[in-house]
């Protein structure tokens, strides 16, 4: 069964950095791009980041670059988003997902979510 459980969330100072890992089980970790997303209070999902295959290209929303960076490590079946430079704005339920195979954008699988808090 296709699982991915995230972790590292907290509570942190603006200014602050947090890294997050996504650990996928299930399936063909590196057969499958894998992405970040998040839900803050009151606001719908939106994509943070996603990263390819084994070539490791990456995609970052405005909102996040310059200051986040995906990573994954097949051989852990695990991907990364180091946070630096936290702002109170990135307050969110933070989650991975993976994409129905054949598509690029059409996620099936999620997490159940880690919890980041900035305070300001």
């Amino acid at each position: 069964e296709v699982q991915l459980v995230e972790s590292g969330g907290g509570l942190v100072q603006a200014g602050g950095s947090l890294r997050l890992s996504c650990v996928g089980s299930g399936y063909s970790f590196d057969d499958y791009h894998i992405g970040w997303f998040r839900r803050a209070p009151g606001k719908e999902r939106e994509g943070v980041s996603c990263i390819d295959t084994f070539n490791g290209k990456a995609y970052y929303a405005d909102s996040v670059k310059g200051r986040f960076t995906i990573s994954r490590d097949n051989a852990k079946t695990t991907v990364y988003l180091q946070m630096n430079n936290l702002k109170p704005e990135d307050t969110a339920v933070y989650y991975c997902a993976k994409p129905r195979y054949g598509t690029r954008y059409e996620y099936d699988y999620w997490g159940q979510g880690t919890q980041v808090t900035v305070s300001s």
